[in-house]
């Protein structure tokens, strides 16, 4: 793959990918190594694309194998995240960010096709076909993470 090729698709895709990846991991250090990962597998495989449509899907399913590839090292599995201090304040949130926080709290199949879905605007169809599932069980994980997200919503609004 030539380099202005590259750059090109760096430029075009870069902001998607890493947006699947933070969906994935929901870690921005850990989206960025995913983000950098799926471009050197660009880089490396110089696959030949159709169309833009294609190349898309093939960027974000490379993106959703690294980040599940991340899960499953050995230093993800015996380490775990320093715990915030409590004397910080939090930060104030929007109704947005309470929305985004809810979204990134779901299991990680769950948050995976609401981002692509909502966020990257994808059909059940080109999900099905980045995931390598079915469309049944696509829509199935959509309706099961609406039923969890208006759940945890209408629940955090009791306590506004």
């Amino acid at each position: 793959m030539q380099q202005e090729e590259a750059a090109r698709l760096v430029e075009r895709h870069s902001q998607a990918v890493y947006r699947l990846a933070y969906a994935r991991t929901g870690n921005r250090e850990d989206a960025e190594d995913v983000t950098q990962e799926t471009f050197l597998r660009l880089v490396r495989s110089g696959p030949r694309f159709r169309d833009e449509a294609h190349c898309r899907a093939w960027l974000l399913r490379v993106a959703a194998n690294c980040a599940g590839d991340l899960h499953r090292t050995f230093w993800k599995k015996h380490t775990r995240p320093l715990e915030e201090a409590d004397h910080l304040p939090a930060p104030e949130q929007t109704e947005e960010d309470g929305v985004l926080a809810q979204v990134l709290s779901l299991p990680g199949e769950y948050r995976t096709v609401v981002h692509l879905y909502y966020y990257e605007g994808l059909s059940v169809a080109e999900i099905a076909g980045i995931l390598g599932k079915r469309e049944g069980a696509i829509r199935t994980r959509l309706c099961r993470a609406r039923a969890m997200l208006r759940q945890r919503l209408e629940e955090g609004e009791e306590y506004v």
